[in-house]
């Protein structure tokens, strides 16, 4: 969805002209629990022409699909896919250290998250863990999983 009705609004090459009532009507449109439901809110700026033209190259799509297929791989192995954990296994293969605990801490605190919110951000959590082939998952993975949750930061929060 786009941030405000006309489509600008946080964009550096174009002005919004929406004003802040019509933003948060148009950004109330859609409710908390819909949005609970959304486990990656990734803003997608436009990009330059001069980086859409650049010669340098990212990861491949053969890459990134290798990457993923290990990572489906590993999930396989455990007998479910990260987004079909059932609660308790969910709470025993994203087992926190003492950063990870405050960390979650405090973006469940800052961000006002619900409980369905809590474990959508384990099981990406648990996804960039995988993808990093990780056994463990991290605070680094945490914090990435809670950067998605971008929409309950910028715009409900």
């Amino acid at each position: 969805m786009n941030p405000c009705p006309c489509g600008f609004y946080g964009d550096t090459t174009r002005e919004c002209r929406c004003t802040p009532a019509i933003i948060q009507r148009y950004l109330g449109k859609i409710s908390g629990p819909l949005l609970d439901r959304i486990d990656l809110h990734v803003e997608v700026p436009a990009v330059p022409y001069k980086e859409m033209r650049a010669e340098e190259q990212g990861v491949s799509s053969a890459e990134m699909r290798a990457r993923i297929g290990g990572a489906r791989d590993i999930q396989q192995r455990r007998g479910h896919c990260n987004s079909q954990l059932p609660t308790k296994l969910l709470r025993k293969l994203c087992r926190l250290d003492d950063s990870g605990e405050r960390t979650l801490e405090m973006a469940m605190r800052r961000l006002a998250l619900s409980a369905r919110a809590h474990d959508r951000i384990l099981k990406v959590a648990r996804t960039i863990a995988d993808l990093d082939e990780s056994d463990a998952v991290f605070t680094k993975h945490l914090a990435e999983a809670v950067q998605y949750r971008s929409l309950d930061r910028n715009y409900w929060s």
